[in-house]
């Protein structure tokens, strides 16, 4: 059911607001129908505050005069929990052959990786947070480790650097108008027993001591030079492979207090056959023996876990987040959601390597691995999904959760719900068939920052893409030819 006011706008772009409001702020919005507390309902009004907060909302109420209208169905918007920004080069370009794996993917994800300068990696990284924000995400936690120059020395000549590439991170997001949690991210060897080879060298600090060290650095100097609502620091160890043990103790009594923890976690078999054979432990098992198992580490993919480590996840309260267009790409494997989920942890989700930037896919992916997996329909409702695109991936940033209800941050994701794809769904079930070609209008805290497809200040993220992606090309091949960069 929807006002009279609401006639002949389904789908179209927000209406009763100036560019410029778009670009302030606005204090009211009237929702055609919206998603509050796990349903849609008609006639949502909401005010919002200059700090993009909800401090008030109504339901089944007509718009009223200087409201900026959005129609359709507005969503609390999606919350990225795991992003990789530079492997969004790598998109359709690492099938040929119809063979490979995880493994053979990772070398061609170095050859990229050793192609990033400061400059580059911002020009890149603001065209992939522009496609974030443009579909329907209005938060990303960047899974970050190219922390230094190719050969591992800083930028900048002190021990710590002057943080270039962490802060060109910032710049983009801030550009983009996502909000960033920039998960720096400890790692410090190239396996079990094995030193971080040539290509590994920039991602690495000289010990988990030189890595804390270089943590509170950058989160001195990103609290100085950004907004904290925008642009927070926390942390990540890259996986047990890649942290060797006797550095865990060392990271678990030095880690700052409140800020989120992330790891890479069982996403392969051979990860875990390595960790049991290194440590007698697996790879979860060894986090808990270290103390580093809580609420605020969020386990990236968990895929292939024991009874006993669903067990331990579920117990702490962990978040678990899954990116399972990336999984189904990389051959990972299906992981235990629903398992995990009823064990007490929560699952979040993430776009990891980008070969899908889309909410609505990776919600149904989720639900369709149960489902094959299972041979059972139905294991995340409508309102699983939601919950784990949007508040679980905000919780695992630390962020207040988007949404449209008072004490909630003011971010939308508003879906056209008579597409091709979409007519004829009931707006509560718009997960299952909605893709991010239908997300028409995006709010980050109160301002509108994507109308169909367009970013409001950056334009078109498709044509960011190629510019930045070919200039990647450029110094992939000059680097692999052994030639100076301009």
């Amino acid at each position: 059911m929807s006002s009279p006011a609401a006639k002949g706008t389904a789908g179209g772009p927000a209406t009763g607001t100036s560019a410029g409001a778009a670009a302030e702020g606005v204090r009211f919005f009237w929702c055609e129908q919206g998603w509050v507390d796990g349903a849609v309902v008609p006639g949502v009004r909401l005010e919002v505050d200059s700090a993009g907060m909800v401090t008030g909302s109504e339901t089944w109420v007509p718009a009223r005069e200087g409201d900026c209208r959005l129609p359709g169905v507005s969503f609390p918007a999606a919350s990225n929990a795991h992003s990789h920004a530079f492997h969004r080069v790598l998109r359709g370009r690492t099938h040929a052959g119809g063979s490979g794996s995880f493994w053979t993917w990772r070398e061609q994800m170095y050859e990229a990786a050793g192609a990033l300068t400061p400059e580059l990696y911002e020009q890149l990284a603001t065209a992939v947070f522009a496609e974030m924000v443009v579909t329907g995400f209005t938060s990303v936690a960047e899974f970050h480790y190219v922390h230094h120059r190719p050969d591992g020395s800083t930028y900048g000549g002190s021990e710590t650097g002057d943080h270039a590439m962490e802060r060109a991170l910032a710049r983009a997001a801030v550009a983009a108008g996502i909000r960033l949690t920039l998960l720096d991210t400890c790692y410090l060897a190239g396996g079990f027993g094995v030193p971080l080879n040539g290509r590994q060298q920039r991602f690495g600090d000289r010990d988990a001591q030189g890595w804390l060290h270089r943590l509170a650095s950058l989160r001195t100097a990103v609290t100085a030079e950004f907004d904290p609502a925008l642009v927070s620091v926390g942390a990540a160890l890259h996986s047990v492979r890649g942290v060797p043990e006797a550095a865990l103790p060392t990271i678990a009594a030095g880690l700052p207090d409140g800020i989120p923890l992330h790891i890479h976690l069982s996403e392969q078999p051979a990860e875990n056959e390595a960790c049991v054979q290194a440590t007698g432990l697996t790879p979860t098992m060894l986090l808990d023996k270290h103390g580093l198992i809580s609420s605020r580490l969020s386990a990236v993919h968990a895929t292939h876990l024991s009874e006993e480590d669903i067990s331990v996840l579920g117990d702490a309260g962990a978040t678990v987040v899954m990116c399972p267009t990336t999984e189904a790409d990389l051959a990972d494997g299906i992981g235990p959601a629903a398992a995990l989920r009823a064990a007490g942890a929560r699952i979040a989700l993430g776009t990891d390597q980008h070969a899908v930037v889309d909410p609505f896919l990776e919600m149904r992916a989720l639900e369709h691995g149960e489902r094959l997996s299972s041979g059972e329909r139905g294991r995340f409702t409508p309102a699983d999904l939601h919950a784990a695109v949007s508040g679980a991936g905000a919780r695992a940033q630390d962020r207040p959760e988007p949404g449209l209800e008072a004490g909630k941050v003011c971010d939308l994701m508003c879906v056209d719900p008579a597409s091709i794809r979409t007519a004829g769904s009931r707006p509560g079930q718009l997960s299952l068939t909605a893709t991010a070609a239908d997300v028409h209008t995006v709010v980050v805290g109160g301002r509108i920052r994507a109308r169909s497809g367009r970013h409001t200040t950056l334009g078109n993220p498709a044509a960011l893409l190629g510019t930045a992606i070919a200039a990647v090309d450029a110094a992939r091949t000059s680097t692999l030819e052994g030639t100076p960069r301009p």
